[in-house]
């Protein structure tokens, strides 16, 4: 588990004063002299899931990302991860932690122009003085996690930016480590081919089972990927919760401006909308033979409606037990309460 226990990062020459003030609860106020960047946030992240920090610019996000693996000293906080506080690591250990357990990748795609692609996956292992057997073995297996077998000899000016940026994926998990930050690593790619990286990302999740951070002002994007979601302004985490939380009970305004006009197809999912079924029901109503897994969105549930002639669709627990049934009452109730909610 990462654990971010109470994180505040503050720039200026009156750093500790200013903290010291907003712990005795005085109103907040920015001077030139110093910026409030993080103030009291916290949150965790299991392994296995993502959770995704959003915000528009200056909200704090990129702040709060690098404060994790202390590319930023945090002010105050603590940085758990499994069990061991980042934030007291010497050095020494803070460069180990970034070379075993913590790995980030950037929005800027970072390859070394003069080096092959297999080269740059495994510099990160040339650092640590892996032995060249080890780290092409390695830096092979990561390049077949994200799909680029096969271009291992080509140069980074012979790949597009979505190519690129899955060689700077895979150099990352070349390091084999426990968590992932990725910094907006998306945002410089045209639409199309971030829709596949995002895809490509949850399907890698699935089998690397690793904790990502991922940092993006893309609510959209945050909604597909995240498993949680933690909306920044100012500095402040100002809500968290599930796709679904965040997009069903807004915390304020400001978070409501975000979802506003999000497709709630894309969101929702069968478990959200269900009937449940009455204890004794045992099988899937008659007439209901499609089945789906409670977390399947209702986007991917319209068309299996449609063609079973309107008769709806069963909704399984994990164990594969029926729980509910989904009919097109149901999805048009949910994308009519959302609009009302408008």
């Amino acid at each position: 588990m990462l654990e971010i226990r109470h994180l505040y990062k503050i720039y200026g020459a009156r750093e500790q004063e200013v903290f010291e003030r907003l712990q005795r609860g005085e109103p907040r106020t920015e001077h030139a002299d110093h910026v409030v960047a993080i103030e009291d946030v916290s949150f965790q992240v299991d392994a296995g899931s993502t959770y995704v920090i959003m915000g528009l610019s200056g909200s704090g996000k990129s702040t709060l990302v690098r404060c994790i693996n202390r590319l930023h000293e945090p002010t105050s906080g603590a940085i758990s991860l499994g069990g061991e506080d980042i934030t007291q690591a010497s050095r020494a250990r803070l460069r180990s932690l970034r070379g075993q357990r913590v790995a980030m990748v950037f929005q800027g795609y970072g390859l070394l122009p003069n080096r092959s692609v297999l080269a740059n996956v495994a510099f990160g292992l040339e650092l640590k003085r892996v032995n060249e057997k080890e780290r092409t073995q390695r830096a092979l297996a990561s390049l077949e996690l994200v799909g680029r077998a096969g271009r291992e000899k080509r140069y980074p000016a012979e790949l597009s930016g979505g190519m690129q940026q899955r060689v700077g994926l895979a150099r990352a998990l070349a390091m084999d480590p426990e968590v992932l930050l990725l910094d907006e690593p998306f945002s410089g790619l045209d639409p199309l081919t971030r829709k596949q990286m995002q895809r490509e990302l949850i399907e890698l999740q699935s089998r690397i089972q690793k904790i990502i951070v991922f940092i993006t002002h893309d609510l959209d994007e945050a909604l597909t990927i995240g498993n949680r979601i933690g909306i920044m302004r100012e500095g402040r985490l100002v809500q968290e919760g599930t796709p679904q939380e965040v997009f069903c009970k807004p915390s304020e305004p400001y978070v409501a401006d975000f979802v506003r006009d999000v497709n709630p197809l894309l969101v929702l999912t069968a478990h959200d909308c269900m009937r449940p079924l009455g204890e004794r029901d045992a099988v899937a109503p008659d007439g209901l033979a499609c089945r789906v897994s409670a977390d399947t969105r209702l986007a991917d549930i319209v068309g299996l409606v449609a063609s079973s002639n309107g008769g709806g669709v069963v909704v399984e627990h994990q164990l594969g037990k029926a729980i509910g049934a989904v009919l097109p009452d149901d999805i048009l109730a949910a994308v009519a309460s959302r609009g009302s909610a408008k």
